[in-house]
């Protein structure tokens, strides 16, 4: 049985060419990518031991070891937190198995308080499964029309992977699906992930767990919006991390004038106002 560090490991040798590393092109294999060989001499550990992390027999490389794959791989910064985050739930993973729950959805009154003071701006609070907890009404406006709220518990997650609408109103619905399942990985724990994935799976299909297993660092661009209406809105993210919650206060800001004014339009017409889903 697999284990999320191997898979990304796995995920990465496949997807590196030798010629990237200096290394040289020794011609057709039966995969593609790096030879467990190759990375195994880069990173001065044994092929049989690389073997035994990737295929999940061993759970526990030691942080030298991990950082000697990422500098063998050479890793990005995000790639290389993304490596060690992997590192670290696979080993911390118990053999008990703990029936998956979903999270809390319960949003803090101070954090409901914030999400006021932001109106009539477009801001949500999520948590790591994507659960859209609370919104504002200019997030309200935004997204009408598009059913993405539509449901009593509304979720980007879900909505993404199973509403036919979210690849219309996501200009850049592949880039941001890939940004959403990797998100995934930072879930609470991996019993709330296997709670999500096993209810989304048999929905979703390949879409998602190719998606969730290929452990892609994705590039956070402008997110660009089709808002049925028919005005093509183009937003920057910030987000706030809320540590004792396991959520985030995501803010979205228009990237130009076009977008301001569009996101003005859209207000006055939807009136939208804050709630709290829980």
């Amino acid at each position: 049985m697999g284990t999320p560090l191997g898979d990304f490991l796995r995920a990465r040798r496949d997807s590196t060419q030798p010629e990237a590393l200096g290394l040289p092109n020794r011609g057709r294999r039966r995969s593609p990518g790096l030879r467990r060989g190759d990375l195994a001499a880069r990173a001065d550990i044994s092929v049989e031991y690389l073997a035994r992390i990737e295929q999940g027999r061993d759970r526990n490389p030691s942080p030298g070891v991990v950082r000697a794959l990422a500098d063998a791989l050479d890793l990005d910064p995000s790639e290389r937190t993304h490596l060690r985050y992997l590192a670290k739930i696979t080993g911390g993973e118990c053999s008990v198995h703990i029936p998956p729950v979903p999270p809390s959805r319960h949003v803090r009154p101070s954090v409901l308080g914030t999400l006021q003071l932001l109106e009539p701006g477009i801001a949500i609070v999520t948590n790591r499964l994507g659960d859209i907890l609370a919104h504002t009404g200019g997030f309200a406006a935004i997204t009408s029309g598009t059913g993405l709220l539509d449901t009593a518990s509304p979720s980007l997650t879900r909505y993404l992977f199973t509403d036919p609408r979210a690849r219309t109103f996501f200009a850049d619905w592949d880039a941001v699906a890939d940004e959403q399942a990797f998100d995934l990985w930072l879930a609470p724990s991996l019993e709330n992930l296997e709670w999500l994935t096993a209810e989304l799976t048999p929905l979703a299909g390949p879409d998602f767990t190719r998606r969730l297993n290929r452990h892609v660092v994705p590039h956070r661009g402008v997110h660009r919006l089709h808002h049925p209406t028919g005005p093509e809105l183009r937003l920057v993210r910030e987000t706030l991390e809320l540590p004792p919650d396991a959520q985030q206060l995501v803010v979205y800001l228009p990237a130009d004038t076009e977008t301001a004014t569009a996101v003005t339009r859209l207000h006055h017409q939807a009136h939208g106002r804050l709630r709290s889903i829980s």
